[in-house]
């Protein structure tokens, strides 16, 4: 039976990525995902998607190569994070507490066993439409944009890891994540790991890294409102010059429709429609792939491209 502590997490809450090409990549999130620039600070600007009901979805930061920084969760409630604060420090990966940024409340910053940057905070502050952006619907955070891919969300994040299983259980413990999704290879381990906090799917992902480097990121990404949102993603893209890695297809695991890019940095972007597929059983039993059933390829068959096992960022 499912914890109730398993809801202690509502959500992703965003993502900080790092570029060697800060203007390329702030070009890719503001003019053809259409997100609009919040806050600007040192190396670093803030971004939110259309409907992102906090101040920021994605913080862009200058650095010497691609790759993650910080990604932080919104607890549910003020106990709830105290809950989750504990079992991170029990596990002995806390790092302390620190004041939030834009718009976010007291973080306290932890990491997970490969080294991925992390921080958990509840008190938030909701972002407040303006003239240019006030929305005609008064339950949606912000004007449609009308433009380009039109990001309405941050959907998971995908992390490459040295040892999946030890990252996942982490997590598992130290968040109240509950599994839904797993490969488990002929030699007993895990390829990769699905968990989620509510009723979607998935939020966060562990992916075997073939490199055993650590604290690499395979992907984040968004979701549009429609399967058709990234058939018209495709086509802007291409006529942008943005690398189509694989896609648009339907993934077999979780059923996702899928679109791979780079953004101009180099990090993995996917845009992800999970159609009608909720997960409203508490105690949804995990649903086990094994290797033979992934060697068949995605839902339609198309087989996985072998980049997607091998790109990664930082690049190694």
């Amino acid at each position: 039976m499912t914890a109730h502590t398993s809801f202690d997490v509502a959500h992703l809450a965003n993502v900080e990525l790092l570029t060697p090409k800060p203007a390329e990549s702030r070009w890719f999130f503001e003019e053809l995902l259409a997100m609009r620039v919040v806050a600007e600070e040192g190396d670093s600007v803030y971004l939110r998607t259309w409907d992102e009901y906090q101040l920021y979805t994605i913080k862009l930061t200058a650095s010497d190569a691609a790759g993650i920084g910080r990604t932080s969760f919104r607890a549910s409630s003020a106990d709830a994070l105290e809950r989750r604060v504990a079992a991170i420090e029990a596990a002995g990966l806390g790092e302390g507490w620190v004041d939030g940024e834009v718009g976010t409340g007291r973080t306290f910053l932890f990491r997970d066993p490969d080294g991925h940057s992390m921080g958990i905070y509840y008190d938030t502050e909701r972002y407040v439409a303006g003239d240019e952006d006030r929305p005609a619907l008064k339950n949606q955070a912000s004007r449609f944009p009308g433009r380009g891919v039109n990001a309405r969300r941050l959907d998971h994040i995908n992390y490459l890891a040295k040892d999946v299983e030890a990252n996942g259980e982490f997590l598992a413990t130290a968040l109240g994540m509950r599994e839904s999704e797993r490969i488990r290879l002929d030699t007993g381990k895990f390829a990769a790991w699905w968990f989620h906090f509510s009723l979607k799917s998935y939020d966060v992902v562990y992916s075997d890294d073939w490199t055993k480097h650590g604290n690499r990121l395979h992907h984040i990404a968004f979701a549009p409102d429609t399967r058709e949102d990234i058939l018209k993603a495709a086509d802007i893209f291409l006529e942008n010059g943005i690398h189509i890695e694989s896609g648009p297809h339907k993934h077999a695991i979780n059923q996702t429709f899928f679109l791979y890019v780079w953004e101009p940095g180099g990090n993995r972007i996917e845009f992800a429609q999970a159609g009608a597929r909720l997960l409203l059983d508490p105690d949804q039993p995990v649903v086990e792939w094994s290797e033979a059933e992934r060697k068949k390829g995605q839902a339609w068959g198309m087989k996985t491209i072998e980049t997607f096992h091998t790109h990664g960022t930082p690049l190694v």
